[in-house]
């Protein structure tokens, strides 16, 4: 059922009270042309019932990072928040570390207004998440496991726990609306073992479902091999057409932890109408990603990057289960009613 404008405005409201937006302060709504204009839209409505000041920002960089351009950074810098409907492709290359310390509050949305509806943020979403973040915080290794054969290990504590739960309420924090996942940096070149990318587990940017089971090896790191049928050729092959090895590379592991993302939207929606987060944040997955570990203050600063959620997994941190085959396990990070 399509939204009201009044509706989405309502919920635009909704989350940028929760994100602490407020009378006098001044928030920065970057966009595209193919942006949605529906939520440019609803987030400027909401600011002004909010009585916050708005500067609609659309840079246009050609082929340079958007950190080149000394003016638009000023401005996220110098803002309260940013409202990014844009996408990572622009915030990706190592703006996002010095905007965020300028204590900046991002807040990244792309996906259509009924997603944004059904995963409204909740208070209870970011108890849970902090409460996962707190066992990797404290952890020294994360091993998986599945019955399609993944048995993977890695070093935790060399960089900090990301934290996304639907909104962006403290300083320097960034989040996705709709969100609902914690993950970590593995340790350099301590990512080991087999992953195995099962039927029905999601590769993004793919935005796709895969067909047939894909096998990644890891060590000191890095990918040493992917085989397997066609789902696996194309995930070389798109790897490799970057030519950069850091592609290779292991970025960030972590679980999803929203109830109320749902494993099968993907399949019905088209792949320019979602960035996809249903598949990033459904409960109980294990997602690993390839690449890039900059965000987090590492030295990869790739434009390869891969996100693949998977189902039927187990994680442990140091021995102890956080998810066993696609269930929560922890009291304290399980969502009502699971």
């Amino acid at each position: 059922m399509a939204l009201s404008e009044s509706q989405q405005i309502g919920m635009w409201e909704e989350v940028l009270r929760l994100c602490r937006v407020h009378d006098g302060e001044t928030v920065v709504v970057l966009t595209k042309p193919e942006a949605r204009p529906e939520n440019i839209k609803a987030a400027r409505n909401a600011c002004i019932q909010i009585g916050a000041t708005t500067i609609h920002m659309e840079p246009h960089i050609g082929g340079s990072r958007l950190r080149e351009n000394e003016v638009a950074m000023d401005a996220m810098r110098a803002a309260d928040m940013v409202i990014d409907l844009v996408g990572l492709h622009l915030l990706r290359g190592g703006e996002l570390p010095h905007i965020r310390a300028a204590d900046t509050r991002i807040l990244y949305v792309t996906e259509p207004p009924q997603a944004l509806a059904r995963m409204m943020p909740r208070e209870d979403d970011k108890r849970r998440v902090y409460a996962a973040g707190r066992r990797i915080e404290a952890a020294k290794t994360m091993r998986v496991e599945s019955d399609a054969g993944t048995n993977f290990e890695c070093d935790l504590g060399e960089y900090p726990v990301l934290y996304e739960y639907g909104y962006s309420d403290d300083p320097g924090h960034w989040d996705h609306w709709p969100a609902g996942f914690v993950a970590t940096w593995p340790n350099e070149l301590s990512a080991r073992g087999t992953i195995v990318v099962d039927r029905g587990d999601i590769v993004f940017p793919f935005k796709s479902y895969v067909q047939t089971p894909i096998r990644v090896d890891f060590a000191d790191g890095f990918i040493t091999g992917i085989s397997g049928d066609f789902d696996a050729d194309y995930m070389r092959e798109f790897i490799e057409s970057y030519n950069d090895r850091d592609g290779f590379a292991m970025s960030h592991v972590g679980w999803g932890l929203q109830p109320r993302a749902s494993w099968t939207a993907l399949g019905m929606m088209d792949k320019a109408q979602t960035n996809g987060n249903d598949g990033r944040a459904y409960y109980g997955n294990f997602m690993f990603s390839t690449g890039p570990n900059d965000d987090a203050g590492g030295p990869r600063d790739t434009l390869c990057h891969l996100d693949i959620p998977m189902r039927n997994c187990s994680v442990w941190l140091d021995g102890e289960p956080m998810v066993l085959k696609g269930e929560v396990v922890p009291e304290d990070q399980r969502a009502p009613g699971r």
